[in-house]
């Protein structure tokens, strides 16, 4: 298997931490050296491991923030 890379461009914030410190976070990054987009996901106190995420392109994140906005926050509770 190859080896992933990936760099943290921009740290936007900490959505929540689990009971092992793990965070979940939104960053921009970039893997494998290719252009970064937004990502969320867990990561480890080091930001040396981390779990499964989504990585969105600007253009799925525009999307996903309009979408967002439309959600009845009532409804979730």
């Amino acid at each position: 298997m190859a080896e992933i890379t990936f760099s943290i461009v921009q740290h936007y914030g900490v959505l929540g931490e689990d009971y092992r410190g793990w965070t979940k976070e939104v960053n921009l990054v970039s893997w494998n050296h290719r252009k970064p987009k937004i990502d969320i996901r867990d990561w480890d106190p080091e930001h040396e491991k981390m779990g499964k995420g989504v990585t969105l392109s600007k253009e799925e994140f525009i999307k996903l923030k309009e979408l967002m906005e439309t959600i009845d926050l009532d409804s979730l509770e």
